[in-house]
């Protein structure tokens, strides 16, 4: 699992039927602080995210795994909006801030 941030959207108006009706979302994979880390990737969104918002996602045989994905030809998945993340007892993101602290 990574955290990543919702960055855009893709549109695809020919695909694998298996995807018909499948949202596909662009996002950033995040640390803790908010940074950058890694490429951009193209994920299914199983969850109903939207642009900005902080997520979780999986990639590979794991991105299969939600109700949605199942048997489908995807590498990575959004399962997760983040409402709150707390390390060591402190609050360090909370979703109504929609930023890391």
């Amino acid at each position: 699992m990574l955290f990543a941030r919702v960055v855009g959207n893709v549109v695809c108006t020919h695909k694998d039927e298996k995807l018909v009706g499948s949202k596909l979302l662009l996002v950033q994979p995040v640390g803790l602080d908010d940074k950058p880390r890694g490429n951009v990737l193209v994920a299914i969104d199983s969850v109903g995210a939207g642009e900005g918002e902080l997520v979780l996602i999986v990639q590979g045989s794991s991105a299969r795994q939600t109700q949605k994905t199942e048997n489908n030809p995807v590498d990575c998945t959004i399962f997760a909006i983040v409402d709150t993340i707390e390390k060591q007892g402190k609050t360090v993101f909370t979703k109504a801030k929609n930023k890391m602290e």
